[in-house]
């Protein structure tokens, strides 16, 4: 995973765990990689991912079932698409429309743009 630095680690690898959840590669009820076994994966501190953990548990997107391991919570699918969403509303989006003005691009031309998308990817 190629980390950037304009945001903390341990937030990228919060949004790396909800992509993997929106995506359904992990699903509500599944246990997920430990600490250690995605620390190796990502080549992070264990301490990172288990900031990360801890912080997607506050968004109640993980639960911790003590001695059995992490695991998708029931609502973790809506709860990660809500944080995600939030975060892109946030941060994401005034950046775009910034550059849209900037550009002068018009939001009919993104549409059509979007439309195409949306069919190759379907």
């Amino acid at each position: 995973m190629e980390f950037r630095e304009t945001q903390p680690i341990y937030l990228q690898i919060a949004d790396y765990v909800c992509e993997r959840i929106l995506q359904k590669v992990w699903k509500p009820e599944d246990r997920i990689p430990s600490v250690r076994e995605l620390a190796v994966l990502l080549e992070v501190n264990p301490n990172t991912v288990m900031r990360t953990y801890e912080f997607l548990q506050q968004k109640d997107i993980l639960s911790n079932q003590r001695g059995v391991g992490l695991f998708v919570s029931a609502d973790g699918v809506k709860n990660a698409n809500d944080y995600r969403r939030a975060e892109f509303m946030q941060k994401e989006l005034p950046a775009f429309f910034r550059s849209m003005t900037l550009l002068q691009i018009d939001p009919e031309e993104l549409e059509t743009l979007f439309k195409k998308h949306k069919k190759v990817k379907a």
